[in-house]
């Protein structure tokens, strides 16, 4: 008979689950008995919270939850981090935990990795924290967790399995029921419709919930004749489309533009301060007029609006698509894509204004996706990430993401870099990172050459926190702190056994990228 380790096992495979990413402990390894006679692939990372970013980078390439396998305690707290990144940019990610045996639990005897409340800590950054209290606890746990991803907004979902229960005989599997989203109210859906027919400067805000809406928002943006304005999480949706305004809300063309339309339509947007107020200056207002999709209830719940739409991003914009087919536009509208390219032009223009700097950490960026068409780019907290967070137009849907909003976690970008490339080996995939960032998170290299995981490490090197110094600047404080010294990448490639190359220009650094070979790679910028 299967114990309860080995049929969690089975039950990960019968949700589709090919990779787990783990440090295996004294406390999981009954959690791995099934684990090498099944289809499953087991990476190994350098620390949980390594882990963690690997599941998200995982996630989001592949658009299926990440796994992480961690053990009791320290694991789980190494990786809470990850959690709560994944928690801000709505990741599903499960994270499969030990915990102490039961008796124990809550008692504060001492025993190794005790936590005074494991659950308790897990569940105030995860979606949900279940303890498998017996054999019988173990599928609904595992099925409900795989329900929350489909039927809502999706995030961390923590279920903890303790030491005497992991050994036990398992209980008969039961056919898995697939959960599917709710259908949005016909009602709103019909109000939503009437509001945008009648509409005659309408703007669209698409946030990462539209992230798996492309079709659905280039035929809503035609059918308005309506400006896209893309959040960093939905970058790479409509790219070149005339309608696409691939900027952040932070900036004033873009409130501008906003401002002047007469409905706005956010579709998976938060309208969260790192998007729509990064400099803090509350220069962003929420539109009066206003019709939102968003499959989170209490999302919708937090700011108010005309209509509000409950569901996922692209039933919501269908059926609304549906119930505008019969409705006449107005006459006399305003033309969308002389809206959109004024304010690309002017978003661009502004970047400049905004810090000297700007435009050539743009232009790095752009060299990365001009060099490696398709690319994965996955950034950390560094200068060109934020220079591309305000305006950047990527390529492909989900193509672009980063660590710089929402939680904001340095040393994100080289393990979700590298999940991300074992969830999508047919693709190009950047590791975009400050020489700070990158050490934070740096032993990860060596499971990127253990699973020749196919990525190209870029490391901005302007030694230091310079991101952090200017602001301390701008605010008259005298910098501290901010230039720890970055070691020789050169020997730091050697060591992991990665070809490198060092460049200074982005023309160069494009040359680079198109050479580099054998993957993994990495590419110092060393900024002058």
């Amino acid at each position: 008979m299967s114990t309860v380790g080995e049929a969690l096992i089975s039950l990960l495979e019968r949700h589709g689950v090919d990779t787990v990413f783990g440090i295996p402990g004294v406390h999981t390894v009954e959690l791995y008995r099934g684990l090498a006679g099944s289809k499953i692939r087991h990476v190994t990372p350098r620390h949980e919270q390594g882990a963690g970013f690997m599941a998200d980078g995982y996630a989001r390439a592949s658009g299926r939850p990440g796994v992480a396998f961690v053990i009791t305690g320290p694991g789980l707290t190494n990786a809470l981090t990850a959690m709560a990144q994944a928690r801000a940019d709505s990741i599903p990610m499960l994270v499969i935990s030990g915990v102490n045996a039961s008796k124990t639990l809550g008692k504060g005897l001492g025993y190794l990795h005790e936590l005074p409340d494991q659950r308790g800590l897990a569940a105030k950054v995860a979606l949900s924290s279940t303890r498998v209290e017996d054999a019988a606890g173990l599928q609904p746990a595992i099925d409900r967790a795989f329900a929350q991803f489909r039927t809502g907004r999706p995030g961390p979902v923590h279920v903890e399995i303790p030491l005497d229960v992991m050994g036990r005989p398992a209980v008969p599997l039961k056919p898995i029921e697939t959960a599917e989203p709710p259908l949005p109210d016909h009602a709103a859906v019909v109000a939503a419709a009437r509001l945008l027919a009648q509409a005659a400067r309408p703007t669209i805000l698409a946030g990462g919930g539209g992230r798996h809406a492309e079709a659905q928002l280039v035929a809503m943006a035609g059918r308005l004749d309506a400006p896209v304005v893309l959040t960093v999480n939905a970058r790479g949706l409509l790219h070149g489309h005339p309608l696409a305004v691939p900027a952040s809300p932070s900036l004033k063309p873009v409130r501008s533009l906003i401002d002047s339309a007469d409905l706005v339509l956010a579709v998976g947007t938060e309208f969260g301060p790192t998007d729509y107020d990064m400099y803090a200056d509350g220069g962003f207002s929420l539109p009066a007029n206003l019709v939102r999709v968003d499959i989170d209830a209490e999302q919708l719940d937090r700011h108010p609006a005309d209509v509000k739409v409950e569901a996922d991003s692209a039933a919501g914009l269908e059926a609304i698509l549906t119930a505008l087919s019969d409705r006449a536009r107005p006459s006399g509208t305003s033309n969308g894509g002389d809206r959109a390219e004024k304010c690309r032009r002017a978003a661009r223009a502004e970047l400049a204004r905004l810090g000297p700097g700007l435009p050539a950490q743009l232009e790095a960026v752009e060299a990365i996706r001009d060099a490696l068409p398709g690319a994965l780019i996955v950034g950390d907290s560094t200068q060109p990430v934020y220079a591309g967070n305000l305006y950047y137009d990527h390529d492909r849907p989900g193509g672009w993401f980063n660590a710089a909003t929402g939680y904001g976690a340095l040393g994100y970008g080289p393990p979700a870099a590298i999940g991300a490339a074992l969830a999508r080996p047919d693709l190009p995939v950047v590791c975009l990172a400050g020489d700070g960032g990158f050490q934070f998170t740096l032993p990860e290299i060596a499971e990127a050459v253990e699973s020749s995981a196919g990525v190209v490490f870029v490391i901005w090197n302007n030694r230091g926190y310079r991101e952090i110094e200017v602001s301390m600047r701008d605010a008259g404080v005298e910098p501290v702190g901010v230039s720890p010294a970055p070691p020789d990448f050169k020997k730091i490639a050697a060591a992991y056994r990665l070809p490198y190359a060092r460049v200074t220009n982005a023309a160069d650094l494009a040359s680079a990228l198109r050479a580099a070979s054998p993957l993994p790679a990495m590419i110092e910028y060393f900024v002058p």
